[in-house]
């Protein structure tokens, strides 16, 4: 199955939504609690909210993920570190597209002079975690026990790996 990397645009924001919501309404992978409207996909287009987005897209069902890399605060000391977050239909996980959207982001990031890439996953999602390590990411810590979502506490993990 081949897929492909479209900027996001406002054609995709409903399925992106889409997406969000059900990591955000079935699991721990998103931390809100409840679903976000419409309007939340513009904070993933605004030029001075992200790096870059893609709809990550195949010929058959169309968007079927998306990713983003997000600026690491607001100071300048911070310029060659990038936030990752990136969410795949639940019909799509495990078919490699994690790791295409990675690879993505970290070619965009080294185009922008990133050095650095973060991740903040919560401790419920150990898929994710394993994921990230297997991609050359190491723990840098947890804020244990910050997070309360489903009636669970939760950990926040913080992951990075050096790209630059």
């Amino acid at each position: 199955m081949n897929f492909t990397f479209e900027s996001l645009k406002l054609e995709h924001q409903e399925a992106v939504v889409s997406i969000l919501n059900y990591y955000i309404e079935e699991t721990f992978a998103a931390y809100r609690e409840e679903a976000v409207k419409n309007e939340h996909f513009l904070n993933f287009i605004d030029a001075s909210e992200v790096h870059c987005g893609y709809a990550i897209k195949n010929s058959q069902n169309g968007v079927v993920g998306f990713c983003v890399l997000e600026p690491y605060g607001s100071y300048s000391t911070f310029s060659e570190v990038a936030e990752i977050m990136y969410f795949i239909h639940p019909d799509y996980t495990g078919k490699g597209i994690g790791t295409l959207a990675l690879e993505k982001l970290e070619t965009e990031a080294k185009k922008r002079g990133i050095k650095k890439l973060l991740a903040d996953i919560s401790s419920e999602n150990i898929n994710s975690i394993k994921f990230h390590e297997k991609n050359g990411f190491a723990e840098y810590g947890q804020l244990k026990n910050i997070g309360k979502k489903f009636n669970k506490y939760f950990s926040v993990v913080y992951m990075g790996k050096e790209i630059g």
